[in-house]
This record gives C-alpha cells, structure tokens and sequence, in this order.
C-alpha cells in the first residue's frame, strides 16, 4: 500500500534532546513547514525534502494552521504526505501544530480564546488526518482573553485525546510565568515555549523569558534561527535597499544596513575558523544551551536540508568563541 520506506539507519546519527523534565523527546532540529509549503508548491519536491528528513532522523514536523501561503496550506499538504508516506511511521513522529494567527474571518479567527482554540483544533486534525497531535500551541498570547481560559481550553484539548502535549508560542517571560502557574494546577502537560531566538535576536533573553524556562523546567523551542537568511551567506556582500524580514527582526537594522553585513562578515569570520557555514554556526549556537530544547528551520530543497544537518557535527563552542559572538552582536 504504502510505496516509501524509510531509512532503517534514521537514528544511527540523530540527535535528540529531551523537553525539560519531561517525557517529550525532539530532534535537535525539526523541520518547520512555515514557508515553501502549501497549494502553490510542488508537491513532488516537499514531499522529497520531508521524507528526506525523516531518513534523517528529523522526527518532528512543526506546522502552524495559518501556514501557507493560504490558512491551512501547509496542513493540507502535510497531509497529503502523512496519508500517502508517513502514516505506518505515526508513534515515531511528532507532530505540532499551532493556532492563534489569521485563520478564518470573524473575531474568533485569531488569537487563544476557548471558542478559537477548540475549534482550531479539530480543523487542524481534518486536514492533516490525524486522531491527535503531539504538542498543540496557542500561538500566541490573547490581551483579551485571561490566561487562565487559555490554558483551561488547552487543558481540555489534552483531555480529550486530541493532544498529547501543550505548548505556547510568543509568550514573553512575564506571559509564560503565569500560564505555568496555571498548567500546574490544572496538570498539564505543558512543555514549550516556541519564539523567535537566534544569534542576532536575543530579545527572550534580554526578557528573561529562558530564565522563567529553566526554572519551571520547560524548554524553549526557537524559531526563525537564520533571521530569515541574514544568518547565512545571502547577505555577506551587501543587502538590498528593499529587504523584508519577519516582524520579530526588524530592530536589527536599527544602526542601518551597512552595519549589520560588517556584523555577519565578522561572524562568518569565526565560523569560517570553526569549518562551518555562518548559517551552520548560527544552528549550533541556539544548541549551546541545554534549555533549547529543539531548532525549527525548513528547507524548500534537499541540499538546503543536508547543509543544515552538518550543523550538528559541531555544536560545542569555546568560552572565547561566545565571547567574541557576543561582542560583535552587542558591539
């Protein structure tokens, strides 16, 4: 019935983290369906990247149900990957899906009210054809709606089977302090904090929010770890005057564009003197610190795929190596 069969050596080399004092185990790197996946693409070459993925230990796919282009797009061909390759494979996957951003018209199209999330859910599942995902996110914090419905709602998805864990998404430390305090009482199984955190974007730290983690024992999934290709090789020789990045970085260009490519040129410097690609280090660096549990980046191809992958040859740094990071983003 099923023509793929995946790679009996998949978890020779893998690198698996586990999600604070949890039972929940990730690959160091997942692979996130966010861009390039969806209606409009090839389904040929996303089905490729995706099983190519998983030969290679990746065991977890991060989905969102406003991820397209086109609310529901990723789900669907996602899907359409599950039901045709991957369904004999569901107790080694985990999959994750979030909701919260521009998901259908109305008022309960957005943000994490009880009326949103529940309904999020069961169209999530439809499209993807599941009975249950593993971590459920509310994808974002509601100033609308107080917390403790949120988590009561996300509580409830757990307890009625259709999520084995829960997580938050763009929860500032403050947010997910509280949210905690919630889960605990209930008996949640929350686990993660998704956000936006890489070498450049230190925002979650100058918040506190790994702090707040590591002392309720959760982890940190990061996301956006190349700030959407500045981290890579992309920019080294000078950015175009109309160069648009995710909401979450745009106070990097704060000192102007030509500062910010001297910064990636003396980055890409020490990852040069580490035989790795900026964008290489710039994975590894996330992993330096035991909170994070799992890197979510995509690739469209599968030699993309194959260069983030070598990442994980090296993910340990010097003292001296994050002090010269650090002062060269700070600087």
């Amino acid at each position: 019935m099923y023509s793929y069969r995946a790679n009996e050596n998949r978890y020779d080399n893998a690198f698996v983290r586990r999600a604070g004092d949890s039972g929940l185990e990730l690959p160091a790197v997942s692979f996130g369906l966010w861009h390039s996946f969806g209606d409009t693409a090839n389904f040929g070459d996303s089905e490729k990247v995706i099983l190519k993925a998983f030969d290679e230990g990746i065991f977890s796919f991060d989905l969102a149900y406003n991820y397209g282009p086109g609310s529901g797009a990723a789900e669907r061909m996602f899907g359409n990957v599950y039901r045709e390759d991957l369904k004999p494979y569901r107790d080694e996957l985990v999959i994750t899906t979030k909701a919260g951003f521009n998901m259908w018209l109305g008022p309960y199209g957005n943000f994490s009210s009880r009326k949103t999330l529940i309904n999020a859910i069961d169209g999530s599942l439809e499209r993807m054809g599941l009975d249950y995902v593993d971590i459920f996110y509310s994808h974002r914090f509601d100033p609308n709606t107080n917390l403790e419905e949120t988590a009561d709602a996300l509580n409830d998805i757990v307890r009625s089977g259709k999520a084995l864990y829960v997580g938050i998404s763009n929860y500032d430390s403050k947010q997910t302090a509280e949210i905690t305090k919630y889960f605990k009482e209930m008996h949640t199984p929350f686990v993660v904090n998704q956000a936006s955190y890489n070498m450049l974007n230190r925002t979650i730290e100058d918040d506190g929010l790994l702090d707040t983690l590591r002392d309720n024992n959760k982890a940190l999934v990061a996301y956006g770890p190349l700030a959407e290709g500045l981290l890579t090789d992309k920019y080294l020789g000078g950015m175009e005057d109309d160069i648009k990045v995710h909401w979450s970085n745009d106070f990097m260009f704060k000192n102007g564009k030509d500062a910010l490519v001297k910064k990636l040129n003396e980055l890409n410097d020490i990852a040069a003197n580490r035989n790795q690609s900026l964008a290489q280090m710039s994975l590894a660096w996330l992993l330096h610190d035991d909170v994070v549990a799992s890197v979510v980046t995509g690739a469209s191809k599968v030699d993309h795929l194959m260069s983030n992958l070598e990442a994980l040859k090296n993910t340990k740094f010097t003292a001296d190596e994050l002090t010269k990071i650090d002062s060269i983003i700070k600087g």
